[in-house]
């Protein structure tokens, strides 16, 4: 039975702000939001990448899309483009936190500026626009945060402390947000993406350990591929899933089922 005046998965007349939205996973989760009806709002620090994405986007859906240049790891930044976004779409609905790095190798080969570096990008960008855009949400008593984890939050694997170690930070703060913003009916979840081939693991792709710990790993035996994010976003970002807070949902083709 469904609730009368709610279409579950439709987001006709909601917007969203999605960060590192011109590429990859951010991109990917860009087109399946479209595709349920939803106005964006593409952020990523390069403004020229931004518009090629949006432009991309409005040749196949009929929505309202616009794209906002941004550094996420700067306060003020993301509190211009936050207001920005809201101004030009009268509310925004939906943040998707998206915009993360990963920098890979042995603890003793990596420098501290590295590994800051990925935690200033991955937790300290997601803390900001979570910040930014929660008294909006607040104000309009409705909200929808999907912060970008990953399967490396809940499990490890060997030289990817600086990546692992933010996406557990990830976890922990969609957790702790969630509790503390469903009294006014904000939820907070998470989706954890797992070997999807992006451009950031091009590089590892045909290597042994790529072989051997991602495709080897997964039930599926393959990478995702991108558009299989998709329903997870468009089902954290609708009605489908208003009774869900702090939740993890995993994407990962079975690699931590084992």
């Amino acid at each position: 039975m469904q609730l009368p005046g709610i279409k579950l998965f439709d987001l006709t007349g909601r917007s969203a702000i999605i960060t590192g939205g011109s590429k990859g996973l951010g991109l990917a989760m860009a087109h399946g939001l479209a595709s349920a009806g939803c106005n964006l709002v593409i952020v990523n620090r390069n403004k020229e990448e931004g518009e090629m994405a949006a432009k991309e986007i409005k040749q196949e859906y009929p929505v309202k899309i616009i794209s906002l240049p941004c550094d996420v790891r700067n306060e003020s930044d993301v509190n211009i483009m936050t207001q920005a976004a809201i101004t030009a779409m009268g509310k925004i609905d939906i943040l998707i936190n998206c915009a993360g790095i990963n920098i890979r190798g042995p603890i003793d080969e990596l420098s501290l500026a590295e590994f800051e570096h990925v935690m200033n990008v991955n937790v300290t960008g997601t803390w900001l626009t979570c910040k930014a855009i929660v008294p909006h949400f607040k104000s309009n008593n409705y909200g929808r945060i999907i912060n970008l984890a990953s399967t490396l939050g809940l499990v490890g694997l060997g030289n990817r402390t600086p990546y692992a170690s933010s996406k557990g930070a990830i976890v922990q703060m969609t957790r702790t947000l969630g509790l503390e913003l469903a009294s006014h009916h904000i939820c907070v979840n998470a989706i954890c993406p797992g070997p999807f081939l992006t451009e950031m693991n091009q590089s590892i792709a045909d290597t042994e350990d790529g072989k051997k710990f991602v495709i080897g790993a997964t039930a599926l035996g393959r990478w995702a591929e991108l558009k299989e994010i998709q329903g997870a976003a468009i089902f954290l970002a609708s009605e489908a899933s208003s009774y869900m807070i702090g939740s993890m949902v995993v994407v990962d083709g079975g690699w931590t089922a084992r």
